[in-house]
């Protein structure tokens, strides 16, 4: 008797390991991005998608607040065109992070997600500054 689990049958390794690396293609995760801030190896823009009101509540250190909404060529002008953007919202529940995403990559700006946006980074136990 099967489980739901494995009733459909795992990719194989060749197909797993494209769709794996593909993820992170476009994905990082809390970790990362804190190991790469506490670490002096940010290498990237961390960007806070929310609004000006939730970013002033917390967000992470290091962060610029970017709304979505706002993401075009003249808000980004002091960056360099290869820079990368890691973007983050409230969380899982939030799709602030694909539209900015979306936003980046029709800019023609190199784009990554972090995955959990604040709901992760505070899960992880890390800490938001703001009033």
């Amino acid at each position: 008797m099967s489980s739901a689990v494995s009733r459909v049958p795992a990719a194989q390794s060749e197909r797993a390991l494209r769709h794996f690396s593909a993820q992170l293609e476009f994905e990082t995760d809390c970790w990362d991005v804190h190991h790469a801030l506490t670490n002096q190896r940010q290498d990237f823009i961390l960007v806070d998608v929310r609004g000006n009101e939730l970013f002033a509540q917390g967000h992470i250190a290091g962060a610029v607040n970017i709304p979505h909404s706002r993401l075009n060529e003249k808000a980004l002008i002091e960056y360099p065109l290869d820079c990368l953007f890691v973007v983050y919202c409230a969380g899982p529940h939030c799709n602030g992070t694909e539209k900015a995403a979306i936003r980046l990559a029709k800019l023609g700006r190199p784009v990554k997600k972090m995955i959990g946006g604040v709901t992760g980074w505070l899960d992880e136990g890390f800490d938001l500054i703001g009033s």
